[in-house]
C-alpha cells in the first residue's frame, strides 16, 4: 500500500496528467467549428482533411519531443519541466483563441502539442520513482483514472463554453485559465509533498532492485505503443464527429454541445480500465493482461466501422473502457524493462513513439472516406499489440520466480 504522502503526490501529479488530455483533445472538441469557420475559407469537401491535419500538427510535437522532455526531466528535474508544461500550455491556447489565419493557427497547435510532451515523461517518471514494483500498477491506475477524467472533462467543458453560446474561440481562452491556477498551485505545494515524502531518498533502497534491464523487451513494447499510439490518435480526434453521426437528439442541446457530451460521456468509461487494470494487477501478469485488453478491444473498433445510428454510442462506449486498460500496465512495464537511472529518457522516448507516430493517425482517419475501411485497418493494428503483448508475456515468463519473490503477489494490495 502506498503511504499518505506518496498518495498525495501522485494524486498532485495526476491533476497535472489531467490536464494534459484536456490540451490534447482540445481540438477535437471544436474542429468541426473551426474548419467551417468562416475566417479560414475552407471549401465543406475539405474540411474534414484540413480537420485531420491539424490534428497532426498538434500531434507531432507532442509525441516527437518528449524524448528531450525525458533527458531535460532527468537533468533538471520533474518539477520545474511540469511547470513550464502548464505555463507554456497556457499561452498556446491563448495563441489560439487570438489567431487571426491559418498559418498562426497551425503554429498555436504546434506548440499546444510542444509543451504538452513535457508531461509524460517527466510526470509518469516521477510517479514511477516514487513507488516500487507492488504499489506501482495501482498508482498507475489512479494517474491513469486522473487521465481519462481529463479526455472526458474536455468534451463536456467544450460543451458548456458553446451551450453558452461561446465561440471555439472562447473556447481556448477558457482552457488557459486551469493551466496557470494549477501551475501555481504546483510550486506551492509540490516543494511541500516532496519534503513529507522524501522524494530525494525514500526510495533510494529499490534502485538497485530495479535495475534488471530487458532491451529486447522495450524494443518491442516501443513497437506496441506505435502501434497503440496510432489508433487512440485516430479514433479520438474525429470521436465527437463520429457521434455525431449517431442521431441523437435532446431536448434544445444544440449540435455541437451534444456530441461533445457523448463523447465525454464515453472517454468517462475509460475510468473503468484504468481502475481495473491497477487493481488487478501483478508483477506477473502485466503482460498477458495487456494482451487481453488489446484482444477484446479490437472487435469493438471493428463495430465502430459497421455501427450506424446509435449503435455508434454503444460501440465507442463498449470500446473505451477495454482500450484503456493498457495505459496503467504500459507505464509498469517500462519501469519494469529498464533501469532506474533512466526512466524519464525510456519514457520520453516512449512518448515520442507512442504519440509521434500516433501523430499521423488523425491525417490517416481524416484522408480514409470509408468508415469500415478506417477501423477495420485500426482493428487489424490493435490485433497486432495484443500480438505483440503475448510475445513479451513469452519473453519474460522464465524470469517471474527471480524478479518477484514469493509473496509479492499477495502483498500488492
Amino acid at each position: 500500500m502506498m503511504n499518505r504522502a506518496t498518495l498525495r503526490l501522485v494524486l498532485l501529479v495526476s491533476c497535472c496528467h489531467a490536464m494534459v488530455h484536456v490540451y490534447e483533445h482540445s481540438l477535437a472538441s471544436v474542429e468541426q467549428l473551426i474548419a467551417a469557420d468562416a475566417d479560414f475559407g475552407i471549401a465543406p469537401d475539405e474540411q474534414k482533411e484540413l480537420s485531420g491535419e491539424l490534428g497532426n500538427c498538434l500531434r507531432l510535437p507532442f509525441g516527437l519531443c518528449a524524448l528531450l522532455a525525458g533527458w531535460l526531466a532527468d537533468r533538471f528535474g520533474a518539477k520545474r519541466l511540469l511547470i513550464i508544461y502548464l505555463l507554456g500550455c497556457s499561452v498556446a491556447a491563448g495563441m489560439a483563441c487570438f489567431a487571426p489565419n491559418l498559418a498562426l493557427l497551425y503554429l498555436s497547435m504546434f506548440t499546444l502539442g510542444l509543451f504538452a510532451s513535457i508531461y509524460h515523461p517527466a510526470g509518469v517518471a516521477l510517479i514511477a520513482h516514487q513507488t516500487d514494483p507492488e504499489n506501482r500498477p495501482m498508482a498507475l491506475g489512479y494517474h491513469g483514472i486522473f487521465g481519462s477524467l481529463g479526455i472526458a472533462a474536455g468534451p463536456f467543458l467544450a460543451g458548456l463554453v458553446l451551450n453558452v453560446g461561446a465561440s471555439w474561440r472562447q473556447y481556448y481562452l477558457v482552457l488557459t485559465v486551469p493551466g496557470v491556477l494549477l501551475a501555481v498551485l504546483l510550486l506551492l505545494r509540490l516543494v511541500h509533498e516532496r519534503e513529507e515524502s522524501g522524494t530525494t531518498t525514500s526510495k533510494s533502497n529499490h534502485a538497485n532492485d530495479e535495475d534488471d534491464v530487458s532491451w529486447r523487451s522495450y524494443a518491442a513494447l516501443m513497437v506496441l505503443t506505435s502501434l497503440a499510439g496510432f489508433v487512440y490518435a485516430a479514433i479520438l480526434n474525429f470521436l465527437p464527429r463520429y457521434l455525431d453521426g449517431a442521431g441523437f437528439q435532446i431536448g434544445q442541446i444544440p449540435r455541437e454541445s451534444l456530441r461533445n457530451y457523448l463523447t465525454g460521456a464515453v472517454m468517462l468509461l475509460g475510468v473503468i480500465g484504468q481502475y481495473t487494470a491497477g487493481r488487478l494487477a501483478r508483477p506477473t501478469t502485466l503482460e498477458p493482461l495487456m494482451a487481453c485488453a488489446f484482444f477484446a478491444a479490437a472487435p469493438c473498433v471493428f463495430w465502430m466501422g459497421l455501427a450506424q445510428g446509435t449503435a455508434r454510442l454503444w460501440a465507442a462506449a463498449l470500446f473505451t473502457p477495454l482500450f484503456f486498460m493498457h495505459q496503467p500496465l504500459f507505464n509498469s512495464l517500462v519501469a519494469k524493462y529498464v533501469p532506474r537511472r533512466r526512466r524519464s529518457l525510456c519514457y520520453g522516448l516512449s512518448f515520442t513513439l507512442g504519440f509521434g507516430v500516433g501523430s499521423f493517425g488523425p491525417n490517416f482517419a481524416g484522408r480514409m472516406r470509408s468508415d469500415l475501411l478506417n477501423f477495420s485497418v485500426l482493428a487489424v493494428l490493435l490485433l497486432t499489440a495484443a500480438t505483440l503483448a503475448l510475445l513479451l508475456w513469452h519473453w519474460n515468463q522464465p524470469d517471474r520466480a527471480k524478479q518477484w519473490p514469493e509473496g509479492t503477489e499477495e502483498a500488492l494490495l
